[in-house]
């Protein structure tokens, strides 16, 4: 037996270090709270893009553990070498199969870069061999830093978060050092625009809708959905308004275009708007980062903080298969609603004024919110976990 002590490490706002057992209690916690929820009728063989973390993982544990589905999901991941115990996200795809294996769902894991054309060769080969020869659900969950243009692979497109038009400055939460600073942002080139149009855009989307539709591997009836963000005026000038939120601009276009092409045969292409969460990603958004700390703080006090695996279930139960969709003016489901309510906003716009880096103190409790969360995305202050773990254990686990 091989047991060695796993400790902490946070670079700024990245963790560089990871509890697989603290990871398998997060999956545990929220298979037990959709299976609580109870049953739905839902997907029966979900493709889920993204789905090692957040808003992807979320949807897969919903569309198996509320609706029974079999699920394939495809992450890119670092797996465990040698003293590397591997990312939180590897750990999460293998825990979840762990247990929908258990539960008799058929659970698959592809390890691999999802905008490569061999990908997606490898997921309808999958499909084809494991999954009854076609899907009912693909969900498009990726955010990712670069993408390889499918056409010319001498050509990477890199995603930038910067905003459009001026520089904007703005404070962001530094987690290791427990403090908030100033942060300032030149605005993006007509380049880094295009770049990150390309990468977070729905352009690869739409080759995942073709390629899987050419291959004849869509059920009747498939639904597609793409997850995305507004947000509210507090982040408009670094998010909606800037690069990330052309991207964004760029899948609703998209969404049009794959809902003409579905829905001869009853499919649907659907974007959501989902709300602000703890991510990996959310916690280098520069500005982001406070907006959550006094979002969680208003929330928590009128008691209507909801969490990422809640947000997805509810999405998947009222709206996606449900019959109490919200929708907006431009056609997009919107789980946000809660979030952007005006009584929380106000609270919200309130509050941000205060946070400041000469106010600023641990003890807020949206900050302990928000670094609570950001640990246990990563295993760590995760109730009745240890820090020790069994290598021989884990080696024993199968992706």
């Amino acid at each position: 037996m091989t047991r060695v002590t796993v400790a902490e490490e946070i670079t700024g706002n990245v963790a560089r270090s990871v509890n697989p057992l603290g990871i398998q209690r997060m999956v545990q916690q929220q298979i037990q709270a959709v299976t609580e929820a109870g049953r739905f009728t839902g997907p029966q063989r979900a493709l889920i893009l993204g789905g090692s973390s957040s808003y992807g993982l979320a949807s897969r544990i919903t569309a198996a553990f509320g609706a029974g589905a079999a699920t394939l999901s495809v992450g890119y991941s670092r797996p465990p070498q040698d003293d590397y115990l591997g990312t939180a996200s590897w750990w999460n795809q293998v825990y979840f199969k762990q247990a929908a294996e258990t539960a008799g769902l058929q659970a698959d894991n592809i390890n691999a870069n999802a905008f490569l054309p061999s990908t997606k060769r490898a997921v309808i080969e999958a499909i084809q061999r494991n999954f009854g020869g076609s899907i009912d659900l693909l969900v498009y969950s990726i955010a990712a830093p670069k993408r390889q243009n499918p056409v010319d692979p001498d050509n990477v497109w890199r995603s930038v978060i910067k905003p459009i038009g001026q520089p904007v400055s703005d404070f962001s939460v530094n987690l290791e050092h427990q403090r908030l600073e100033s942060i300032s942002l030149e605005p993006a080139t007509p380049a880094e625009i295009s770049a990150t149009t390309h990468v977070m855009g729905g352009e690869d989307w739409e080759l995942w809708v073709h390629s899987l539709q050419a291959a004849g591997v869509l059920a009747p009836n498939f639904k597609t959905i793409l997850y995305s963000y507004e947000g509210p005026r507090a982040t408009a000038a670094i998010y909606h308004d800037g690069t990330l939120g052309r991207a964004k601009r760029a899948a609703e276009v998209s969404a049009r275009r794959l809902q003409k092409q579905l829905a001869p045969s009853g499919g649907e292409a659907l974007i959501s708007v989902n709300r602000s969460v703890t991510t990996k990603a959310s916690a280098v958004i520069p500005g982001f980062s406070r907006y959550c700390l006094a979002l969680y703080q208003v929330e928590q006090a009128l008691g209507l903080r909801e969490q990422t695996g809640a947000h997805i279930d509810r999405l998947f139960r009222d709206m996606l298969y449900g019959t109490r969709r919200e929708y907006d003016q431009d056609g997009r489901l919107r789980p946000d609603a809660k979030e952007l309510a005006p009584e929380v906003q106000a609270e919200v716009e309130r509050l941000l004024p205060q946070l400041t880096p000469e106010n600023f103190s641990p003890e807020l409790l949206g900050y302990q919110e928000f670094r609570r969360e950001f640990r246990q995305l990563n295993g760590f202050a995760v109730p009745g976990v240890g820090d020790t773990v069994d290598l021989d254990q884990l080696a024993d686990l199968r992706f």
